[in-house]
């Protein structure tokens, strides 16, 4: 028995939006409905930046990411967000494949976010807000194009290089570098920053709008105004990492946001638990941490598809130990 390695070009080669974005709503349902499991997030930091230990199992597979976010890192040619997943046979714990998840990440962060979109979202929204263009922006693009036909790309960063090379990237959609306020006026907007300061004000927004709070994954960050979580329906990936390092952690460690007030959690809404947008003028906003089940179960498509594409390296990770 042998262990796959999967470079970042090997799991490019594989990995696609719409196969990841069903992989990511099944696994959302699979927990809601108690057939995943997921420990929570273990965070090592440091003075340079952070690592994250994310264990999780969903049908048929289980693993492990290690991934760290280091803020300077464009600054050394780095991804800011790197990260590797061992990929485990749940029967009997060989590591079937060690893959590069810099890219699966991205991925399947956009993925969350347009599901979210997909059940919160008014079902005619034409405009799509992008606070931030980093790598990241482009996968929420990319995700929410699946479910959304826009009108405009509004996009907003502080370095107008980094809007005008994303606005490069995307010839084909309506994309506009615009103020902050403007971007913050989407029918849809995503938050994608790794701001302590929150930006993003209620007055800014329109009725009806939805909001995917990105940014905040880590104790301290904070994307948005507390005006907006106070009028707002709330959903969140998962109540603890929301609470305690999502985009709710300061509103509630300073007591101006009650977890009480969530009204649901994503699963909630793609297993059929609880419904989504009721009233069209309601502001929804969905806090996005990241979960261990959407990297392994992303991890479980690009694994076999490198199995049936013959993809990767090979290699005998672990002898078989001779019986006594």
């Amino acid at each position: 028995m042998s262990t796959l390695l999967l470079t970042r070009h090997d799991v490019l080669a594989l990995i696609t939006i719409p196969e990841t974005l069903r992989a990511v709503e099944q696994a959302f349902t699979d927990y809601a409905l108690g057939k995943a499991v997921m420990p929570s997030k273990a965070y090592l930091t440091l003075a340079s930046g952070d690592f994250r230990a994310m264990p999780a199992s969903v049908p048929g597979a289980a693993g492990l990411k290690w991934v760290n976010v280091h803020p300077q890192n464009n600054k050394r040619g780095l991804p800011t967000v790197m990260a590797i997943v061992v990929y485990s046979d749940p029967d009997t714990g060989y590591p079937l494949a060690i893959l590069d998840a810099t890219e699966l990440t991205a991925y399947r962060t956009g993925a969350a976010g347009a599901i979210a979109s997909k059940y919160l979202a008014r079902k005619d929204a034409r405009s799509l807000g992008l606070i931030g263009t980093g790598k990241q922006a482009q996968t929420q693009l990319l995700a929410h194009a699946e479910f959304f036909n826009f009108d405009e790309i509004l996009v907003f960063d502080r370095s107008l290089e980094s809007a005008t090379l994303f606005k490069s990237l995307f010839p084909h959609f309506p994309v506009k570098i615009v103020t902050l306020k403007e971007a913050c006026g989407a029918d849809i907007v995503c938050t994608l920053t790794p701001t302590r300061s929150p930006f993003l004000k209620l007055a800014w927004l329109k009725p009806g709008a939805h909001v995917n709070a990105i940014g905040a994954d880590a104790p301290g960050k904070e994307e948005l105004e507390p005006e907006v979580l106070e009028i707002a329906k709330v959903v969140v990936d998962d109540i603890e990492q929301s609470t305690h390092a999502g985009e709710l952690n300061v509103p509630v460690s300073n007591g101006s946001f009650s977890p009480a007030k969530i009204y649901a959690t994503l699963g909630e809404l793609t297993s059929g638990k609880k419904v989504g947008r009721a009233d069209p003028k309601d502001i929804t906003v969905f806090d996005s941490t990241g979960l261990a089940i959407q990297d392994i179960a992303t991890a479980r498509v690009i694994y076999s598809k490198a199995l049936e594409n013959r993809s990767g390296l090979n290699f005998d990770f672990i002898q078989r130990e001779n019986s006594f």
